[in-house]
Formats: C-alpha cells, structure tokens, sequence
C-alpha cells in the first residue's frame, strides 16, 4: 500500500468539509487556534515509511486523547483493580454528563469521558511520587521526541472548571476521588493540555498497534492482554456518544480530542493519526472523522 499516495488523495477528497464545524470555543485557549488547519500522519508497521501530509508536524492539544495514556498507565499499577472504580460500557450519553454519574452512584461508566478520567488522574497522583514528570515523561518515550504541558491551554480550561468541578465534587462524595479535588483537576488538565504532532500521536500510538510486541516504557508495562483491552475500550468508548457512529463508518479503534485531534490503531498494520480543529455537535473532529472513514474505505481494511 503506498501510504504517501493515499493521504494525498484523501487529503484533496476531503477538501468540501473544510468549513463545518467550529473549534472548541468554551475553552478560551482553544477558541484562539487557527480552524481551518488539517494534518494526517500514518505509521505503518512495515518497513515502508511514514506518510505525512498537511499540518502533520504542528503541534495541537491533544486533550482527551491523553485519557488513553493515563489508561495505559493505570493498568500498568493497578491492573484489573482499575475496574473496581470504573466501568468498561459505552456511556450513550455526552462526555462531561453529570446525569449518569449520579444515577450510577459515583461510578463512572468508562475511562474515557470525563468522570472516568478523572478517577485515573486520582489513581496516579496517589500512586506516583511525582505523577506530572512521570505521565510526561512517559509520552516523550511513546513518542520519541519532546513534547510537553501547554500550561496556558490548562490555565485556561481551569478558570472554565465548573462542569469538571462538579463531576469531581459528586466523585468525592461517593468515596471515588481519594486526593483533594483541586489538585485531581490540576492534573487533569494538564494531562488535556498535552501538546503533540500528528506525527508524534501517530508514532506514541504505534504499540497500540503492535499489540505482539512487549510493550515497556518508562516504566509503564502492559501484557499483550492488557494492550488489546485499552483497543477494545478504544473501540467501544473512544468517541463519546458518537462511538457506534465510528466504529460503523471507520471500523479502528481509536481515541478523540476536542482540540481535534484523532488518533486510532489498525493492529497489525498502522498507526494514525489526523487533526483539524473543528468539530460537530458530538465533540469529534468533522475533517478527522472523515478522513478516518475515507481511510478504511479506500484501503477496504477494517478491523471487521
């Protein structure tokens, strides 16, 4: 498969949904980047090269893409105790929903939305000595290069914390946050506020695809097992309420970001990664979606 050749093609396919959408606005910081920006990168497995097109090496906030890192890392310390707090269902329902965390007493439904993920960042502030070098240093060894904070992206999600702050206070009051609410979001958004390159995304999620291969960086260790699992939650509860609308025109496992990132896997052959800032109604990358779809259709591989 020539890579190169074919993100070309869907690079220019792709152009007439260039305006629909709108960037993530509500966070002030975000509401600053440039909309009108697209980026593709794919890695693939084989000795064929990186394929990289458009705005590949601009650096973007990754925001929820970062929950499957913090997901990598707490199973790597907790294993399957993680699912004592959380659970593994698609939640049908929007990402910052308070209505299910209540009804549910406190469990969130997955790691991915945002109950979920911040239960993980509780679970890595209580067991790392230094969970923000750690988490960071992590992701420089996923993905072979410097990235780091945006500490104005996190700053500004902060002064915005209102929904995140009320989801964390229902938590506590279950018993599911363990440390102080303020710093469980601290950590929280920095870990949003990530800044990566498709390129980088696309290289950091490249074990995920290579789910044979052990997979050991700074210190965090998953089994093949565990590898394929973060995949099946990927598929199931990567994309918020707009998941089975993914899995049904895309068929990858993979990750959103209101900052419009997308990162998904093909295991056993690539790795990918597309950015374009704005979004539909459901929070997900308009661009990123269809690029992703015109993807597998093109390529007619899936993991179906």
């Amino acid at each position: 498969m020539d890579y190169q050749t074919l993100i070309q093609k869907i690079y220019n396919d792709v152009q007439p949904f260039a305006g629909q959408g709108c960037q993530a606005d509500y966070i002030p910081a975000l509401a600053q980047v440039n909309p009108d920006q697209l980026g593709i990168c794919i890695e693939p497995l084989s000795q064929q090269p990186v394929a990289a097109i458009g705005q590949a090496d601009v650096a973007f906030s990754i925001q929820s893409i970062s929950k499957v890192f913090m997901l990598a890392m707490c199973l790597s310390l907790e294993a399957d105790d993680l699912w004592l707090r959380m659970g593994k269902e698609p939640s049908g329902n929007a990402f910052n929903s308070l209505v299910q965390l209540e009804y549910e007493q406190g469990k969130p439904r997955n790691p991915f939305i945002n109950a979920g993920a911040l239960v993980m960042a509780d679970v890595l502030i209580s067991r790392l000595g230094n969970p923000e070098s750690k988490f960071i240093n992590f992701l420089r060894e996923l993905c072979g290069g410097l990235v780091d904070y945006n500490y104005e992206v996190a700053r500004s999600e902060e002064k915005q914390a209102y929904l995140n702050a009320a989801i964390a206070n229902l938590l506590k009051h279950h018993g599911n946050i363990k440390n102080h609410i303020q710093d469980v979001l601290h950590f929280y958004f920095l870990c949003c506020s990530v800044e990566m390159t498709c390129r980088q995304l696309a290289h950091a999620f490249r074990p995920f695809a290579d789910h044979r291969r052990p997979f050991c960086f700074a210190e965090v260790s998953l089994t093949t097992s565990q590898v394929r699992r973060v995949n099946a939650i990927m598929q199931t509860c990567g994309f918020y309420d707009e998941a089975g609308e993914f899995s049904y025109l895309v068929g990858l496992p993979g990750k959103s970001g209101v900052g419009g990132g997308i990162a998904a896997v093909n295991p056993g052959r690539y790795s990918v990664a597309v950015w374009s800032p704005r979004l539909g109604v459901k929070g997900n990358s308009v661009m990123g979606m269809k690029v992703l779809e015109m993807l597998t259709t093109e390529t007619e591989e899936s993991i179906f």
